[in-house]
């Protein structure tokens, strides 16, 4: 019975990891589709250099994960008010999304890892330019 519940624990925390790190990102469509529906919010982990030189999908709420990793100036109000939401993130790659939506996952969130900015922009989905302050 031990053994089984051991088992059943790795499998869950590797589908868990699985799904954040690698690779296994949720479609743009579906992101979309869900901000729209009000059920998830789409959440830009890059820097400001990075929104700034590229632009943001037009729905995005910009936190960096150095932020989040940080004294979550901007990050610690937003969770709070979106306790309850889906958290969907991206960066360039995806990687950095991963690592945010991991972070989050530990401290109980509902999180998504929806790639990188190329995905969400290649797939003809609205994006806004961003100015550096």
């Amino acid at each position: 019975m031990k053994f089984i519940l051991i088992a059943l624990v790795f499998v869950v925390a590797l589908t868990i990891t699985s799904r954040v790190f690698a690779g296994d990102f949720m479609p743009p469509a579906e992101a979309a589709q869900r901000v729209a529906d009000g059920t998830a919010v789409l959440i830009d982990v890059r820097e400001p250099e990075e929104w700034a030189r590229t632009g943001v999908a037009e729905p995005a709420v910009l936190l960096s994960l150095s932020d989040l990793r940080g004294d979550r100036v901007l990050w610690k109000a937003f969770l709070v008010k979106n306790k309850d939401m889906e958290l969907i993130l991206y960066c360039r790659s995806g990687h950095r999304a991963g690592i945010a939506a991991d972070i989050l996952a530990k401290e109980g969130f509902q999180v998504a890892n929806a790639g990188g900015f190329k995905h969400w922009k290649s797939a003809g989905l609205p994006v806004r330019s961003v100015e550096q302050d």
